[in-house]
């Protein structure tokens, strides 16, 4: 049955958090050298800032999902609105490092509610495949609406105001949710849901922040005790939960999904796709403004040819799967945000604007085709009941690529920059980051200042060139494994559920 007008109002609604988050990540980026001046937090912490958000995003992005199936999607997008802007007005009054991680991970609670909410909506308001894809073409186009809107709207808060000015500007888009939400949005749920598990919630959330923290801090110290205790309690959770859901009727995570080839495909280049796409704009950010010298309005602007880019890459995404194979189209994407990556790898001290914006452009147009043919992928398998632990799963594999590209990317970045400036006679907080070195050396004599602030951006600009070739190389792999993956998928079809052998759906 095809959608009517309301739906396609009600989707106008559901941009609103899907916006609001990709603004969020962008503004935070260019935030980063206001908190570092303003907290003065070590690298570490600096790291955790970025990454608690997504980290606690992609442990509970999943029983939310769950959760919203049994209490109903529009509630819990209603519940976490309020609980979103709550804490964004608490974390722009943060005093200290240790409390703005404590109100990120709350934002990160809050922000698990959000995104599940919204595209298990969109399973449950459109029906027809067609119009689902544009909704969903449109929902993941909101993604570069807010890669367009942070920069500006980050820019010109902070050429007059504070960096907690960026998380006070949450607060009228949730205002405007929780007024607009219950007059345009239906309430959906699954008629016979299951009980609400919470072993389950905290296996899923205890599998991925240990791992994380092991990757990330073997990638900057090397080998030790705890990160590798780290990783290892992680993946014994992770083995646990998976164990768990096999054996609950009905499961938390079905996870006989992963059964289909065209399934566990769309969840991996989605993923890969964001691990490349947010790892490599935690250089970017810092390159225009510490490298280029570049004000945050100014460094906001570069942004919007990229952005402009992958709104077309979604517009077009829907158009493209009705005459191509998605496999094609999904390994084209990989291909020419690959071809950006290796442009990014290019840049140096002198500061590269033009390369810049033409290394963007073809990342987000390319990274935006994969992501907005495989969101279509993987919620297309998930019947309407059960909408909201798929459109969960499909967001788990969103953040945890974004928290592993920030871990992995900015590591490599990490190790290279500290690598270079060993040698030198450098202050420590120089060693730790770009923004650190040039805070140290506005408090030394020339010509050490000179000398410390020029060999601290050749080392951070090293260490984006290895980090982007790394991105660019992930990508390359993934494009060959993809087409032959995905060939049993045909153009504009709606993967068709088999039961397998337990009666349950499996895609093929």
């Amino acid at each position: 049955m095809r959608a009517g007008r309301k739906p396609w109002i009600g989707l106008a609604v559901l941009v609103l958090p899907v916006l609001l988050i990709s603004v969020d990540l962008h503004v935070l980026s260019y935030a980063l050298p206001f908190i570092s001046a303003g907290l003065a937090p070590s690298g570490s912490q600096l790291l955790w800032i970025i990454d608690i958000y997504p980290f606690m995003l992609a442990g509970l992005l999943l029983p939310m999902g769950a959760l919203g199936d049994r209490v109903g999607r529009r509630r819990l997008l209603m519940a976490g609105a309020a609980a979103f802007g709550a804490a964004s007005a608490v974390a722009a009054f943060s005093p200290s490092a240790d409390l703005l991680i404590a109100t990120r991970a709350l934002l990160g609670v809050g922000g698990a509610t959000l995104m599940p909410s919204t595209l298990s909506l969109i399973r449950n308001m459109f029906h027809d495949d067609g119009q689902r894809r544009i909704a969903i073409s449109i929902w993941t186009g909101a993604f570069a609406g807010g890669a367009m809107l942070g920069p500006l709207m980050g820019g010109a808060l902070l050429e007059h105001f504070w960096w907690g000015s960026v998380f006070l500007a949450n607060l009228p888009v949730m205002a405007l949710l929780l007024i607009l939400a219950p007059l345009l949005l239906p309430e959906s749920r699954d008629p016979h849901p299951s009980r609400f598990d919470l072993l389950s919630v905290i296996l899923s959330l205890g599998a991925i922040l240990p791992t994380i923290y092991g990757i990330q801090h073997i990638a900057q110290d090397g080998l030790g005790g705890p990160p590798v205790l780290g990783i290892v309690a992680g993946l014994c959770l992770g083995v646990a939960f998976v164990r768990r859901q096999r054996s609950m009727t009905p499961p938390m995570l079905d996870v006989h999904l992963f059964g289909s080839r065209a399934f566990t495909t769309a969840i991996g280049a989605n993923t890969l796709g964001v691990f490349a796409m947010v790892g490599s704009s935690l250089f970017t950010t810092q390159y225009l403004q510490m490298v280029m010298g570049a004000r945050p309005l100014i460094a906001g602007l570069y942004a919007l040819p990229s952005a402009g880019t992958a709104m077309l890459a979604a517009g077009l995404a829907p158009v493209l799967v009705r005459k191509i194979r998605p496999g094609l189209v999904v390994c084209a994407g990989l291909l020419i945000g690959a071809s950006g990556f290796a442009l990014l790898s290019q840049l140096d001290v002198t500061g590269q604007g033009g390369l810049l914006i033409a290394g963007i452009m073809l990342m987000a147009g390319g990274v935006t085709l994969v992501l907005t043919v495989s969101s279509d992928l993987i919620i297309a398998t998930a019947p309407p009941e059960r909408a909201g632990s798929v459109a969960g799963l499909s967001q788990v594999a969103t953040e945890f690529g974004g928290a592993l590209g920030i871990s992995l990317l900015g590591s490599i970045g990490t190790a290279v920059y500290r690598g270079r400036l060993g040698g030198m006679d450098a202050p420590s907080a120089a060693l730790d980051t770009l923004g650190g070195a040039l805070e140290s050396a506005r408090h030394l004599p020339e010509p050490a200042a000179a000398t410390l602030a020029a060999a601290a951006r050749e080392a951070f600009t090293q260490g984006q060139h290895y980090a982007m070739i790394a991105a660019a190389a992930g990508l390359c792999l993934m494009a060959l494994l993809v087409p032959v993956l995905l060939r049993s998928v045909r153009r504009a079809n709606r993967p068709r559920p088999s039961p397998d052998h337990s009666g349950r759906h499996v895609m093929r």
